[in-house]
């Protein structure tokens, strides 16, 4: 992953939690770290113009806006395996996989945050050293991430953040992925089998593959 592209995770990743009382503050400070550091040139502008949005609002809209879309709305949510696994009992091993992945990469997620908190995963990918874990990861959170901008409402003051992650630092995810997507969901409508369940680096139950290659979720 290019340098720009864990900066813009970086910031995105600290403009996605809940706009708490010092929120337009914070991202007024953060617009002028933008502004005068060398290393953010070459996306300075498109950046900074996705956060000027947030200037559109107050404080208290902001607030209705961000629990309206990423609260109430499934196919807006910010977390990875609810989109993966919806309120299935896959969605349980897919969260112990992910705790996983992030202590091997030295990352521990905020206190009472989930392992798959958008944010924190984005925060994860910017700071820690590829790997093939890492690789698996940031495929899946393409799929996720563009799910969330395909069912943002227009005009939405995070809109222009998502749309900056798709066409800036993920690409548009491929056909193979968005289907290994539909088919987690699908499988989340099944039964539980009644034997332990092998996942893979990508979060998806296995059945072919040997076990030093595998997490074993029960």
């Amino acid at each position: 992953m290019e340098e720009q592209q864990r900066l813009i995770l970086l910031a995105v990743s600290r403009l996605l939690g809940y706009p708490q009382d010092d929120f337009l503050k914070e991202r007024e400070e953060l617009a002028v770290a933008i502004s005068k550091e060398p290393e953010w040139e070459g996306f300075r502008d498109r950046l900074l113009s996705a956060m000027a949005r947030f200037g559109e609002f107050t404080l208290r809209e902001l607030q209705e806006r961000y629990v309206q879309v990423f609260d109430w709305k499934e196919k807006t949510g910010l977390y990875l395996t609810a989109h993966e696994w919806g309120d299935s009992r896959g969605r349980g091993a897919a969260l112990v996989l992910l705790q996983h992945i992030a202590a091997d990469s030295g990352y521990e997620p905020a206190e009472g945050e989930l392992a798959d908190y958008l944010p924190a995963l984005y925060e994860l990918l910017a700071a820690a050293p590829d790997n093939a874990h890492l690789q698996a990861l940031k495929r899946r959170l393409a799929v996720a991430t563009k799910r969330v901008l395909d069912h943002m409402p227009a005009g939405h003051p995070y809109e222009d953040l998502f749309d900056l992650l798709v066409h800036h630092v993920f690409g548009l995810p491929s056909p193979e992925d968005i289907s290994l997507l539909e088919q987690k969901r699908e499988e989340a409508d099944l039964d539980e089998l009644p034997y332990p369940i092998l996942y893979g680096m990508d979060g998806t139950a296995r059945q072919d593959c040997s076990l030093p290659n595998m997490k074993m979720c029960t």
